[in-house]
């Protein structure tokens, strides 16, 4: 399954809503975000088998939800529009798993980087010592996420690792 294209066919939806009026709940977005992780865990270590299950279940939730209000809302027409678009997303893009660039002020181009949401599991402190102990750099920024930055293969150790707490 195209994870990521599934993804973003649904962020592309909730966009769509939001332009209409239409409020989604927090517990909707969380599990986008989740889902959006769970990917960049995938990605970064392939071989745990529970995290696809968990970005199904995410996923699955999410598309649910607005397919159901979809039809409420706007009619059967225009959820089978996004019915089709999801499954194009699935058979069209299988192995779309490629992550988008975006830039970074003030990081070297050849840095890779990632930002994390402190959590009550994960909290600040231990994130920077994580980072400190594979090399890596970080910074908070200003909407209390870390970024954490350096080469490719420390930060997908970082991932991994972040993922096993």
């Amino acid at each position: 399954m195209g994870y990521l294209a599934v993804w973003k066919v649904l962020e592309e939806m909730i966009l769509e809503f939001r332009k209409r009026g239409i409020t989604i709940p927090v517990e909707v977005m969380d599990n986008l975000k989740s889902a959006r992780t769970m990917i960049k865990i995938l990605k970064a270590d392939p071989s745990r088998g529970e995290t696809m299950q968990k970005i199904e279940e995410y996923i699955s939730t999410v598309e649910s939800y607005l397919i159901s209000e979809g039809q409420k809302k706007f009619g059967v027409e225009y959820v089978d529009k996004w019915l089709k678009k999801l499954d194009e997303a699935n058979i069209r893009f299988p192995d779309l798993e490629e992550e988008e660039t975006r830039f970074v002020p003030g990081l070297p181009r050849e840095q890779k980087w990632i930002r994390v949401k402190p959590s009550a599991e994960l909290p600040m402190e231990k994130l920077k010592l994580l980072a400190k102990e594979l090399n890596l750099s970080c910074e908070l920024q200003r909407d209390d996420y870390l970024l954490v930055y350096g080469e490719d293969e420390r930060l997908k150790e970082f991932v991994k690792k972040m993922a096993k707490k």
